[in-house]
């Protein structure tokens, strides 16, 4: 055996020509443990044992850890409900790992990840026919998980901030003009979810806050409406939850413009109707739209009656969320500030409003520049 510097730990040389050398190094709980190095010289070796030293001095763990990217991403999923974050977010982060991340680098070893791993995902992504915004939030889950990693010292570094995202194209909208908005009311009239309708498109409101409204929270005299709650269906067979709304801002009170007013008693006086002809099939959950049975509304369903009475009234299809951007781009061309759009649509930002409907604005941008000419006598 060689025998070894001060400060090297044990160093020999190996029967295959590769150097090796040990030092106690702390665990994750505090405890102690032999690690092994390798290296091809003594010189090499004597390197990684001296930084070894270094963070047991500086009370950082430096044991090896065995966890794969799957088995580490398991255990960070189990635990992202106590964080905070809301179950969409929590099963959105899930469905990603299991279908992007886990089939490409699931079985590699937490602490052997490196950039070309990520750029692997990234591009089996798109392989997959997903967007390149598809790829861009799987990199954004991926480094999530390893800053974690890394806030536990599990990793010394999180490679997935070393990868540059795919660019991606925004894609302008294209709402309804105020022709198709009303068109479209027109054709659902006589419908029993035509109030669902004339609310989303007059206030804006996302298809989960529709869907949980609720008549507490509707106050016909007064003329608001209170959003407090949103529903959605989550995958891993948890189904339909009922959470708070996207934002602290997506929790608003928003005046009710006449048409949905009157729209939102019709309904009342239908519903009352439907809960006496369903008798004891009726359940009471105080919502707003619901079934005829008095139960939430499934989403997808909803997006279907959207798709079939587009159709049926003739008018380019649109998704059920344009209806949003429908009703932003109506309020921006009718002169109403951008700060009253920010808050009638619950954004947290300005600069998202302006970002997202800023192609409606030009309207108002001319009508100042004709307010200066007029002053200045241009």
């Amino acid at each position: 055996m060689t025998r070894r510097r001060n400060g090297e730990g044990s160093v020999y040389k190996r029967s295959d020509g590769r150097w090796t050398g040990a030092t106690y190094v702390l665990n994750a709980d505090g405890g102690r443990q032999r690690r092994q190095v390798y290296g091809a010289t003594p010189a090499e070796v004597a390197e990684k044992i001296a930084e070894l030293r270094v963070r047991t001095a500086q009370s950082l763990p430096s044991a090896a850890n065995r966890s794969t990217v799957r088995t580490f991403g398991d255990l960070w999923l189990a635990q992202l409900p106590g964080s905070g974050l809301k179950p969409a977010t929590v099963s959105n982060y899930r469905w990603t790992l299991e279908r992007y991340v886990y089939p490409e680098v699931g079985s590699v070893r937490l602490t052997a990840l490196t950039p070309q791993h990520v750029r692997q995902v990234m591009t089996a992504v798109t392989r997959r026919g997903a967007s390149a915004r598809t790829a861009q939030l799987t990199r954004a889950v991926l480094r999530s998980m390893l800053a974690d990693a890394e806030r536990e010292q599990v990793v010394h570094r999180n490679v997935a901030t070393l990868v540059r995202g795919p660019r991606v194209e925004r894609v302008e909208v294209v709402p309804w003009s105020a022709q198709e908005a009303a068109k479209f009311l027109a054709s659902m009239r006589e419908h029993r979810l035509y109030a669902l309708v004339a609310v989303g498109i007059s206030l804006g409101l996302r298809k989960g806050e529709l869907l949980a409204l609720r008549w507490d929270n509707v106050d016909l005299d007064g003329g608001t409406l209170r959003v407090v709650e949103t529903v959605q269906r989550l995958g891993k067979g948890v189904g339909l939850v009922t959470g708070t709304p996207k934002t602290a801002r997506s929790r608003r009170t928003v005046p009710l413009p006449e048409v949905c007013r009157h729209a939102l008693l019709e309904h009342w006086e239908l519903q009352d109707k439907e809960r006496e002809a369903a008798g004891a099939s009726w359940t009471e959950h105080g919502l707003v739209f619901t079934t005829r049975t008095g139960t939430v509304l499934e989403p997808r369903n909803v997006n279907r009656l959207l798709d079939e009475r587009i159709a049926a009234a003739g008018l380019r299809r649109i998704r059920f969320h344009d209806m949003r951007h429908t009703c932003a781009s109506l309020l921006l061309s009718q002169g109403v500030p951008v700060r009253v759009v920010m808050e009638v649509l619950g954004h947290s930002q300005m600069a998202i409003t302006t970002d997202l409907y800023g192609h409606v604005m030009p309207p108002a941008t001319r009508a100042a520049a004709a307010a200066m000419d007029e002053v200045l006598g241009g």
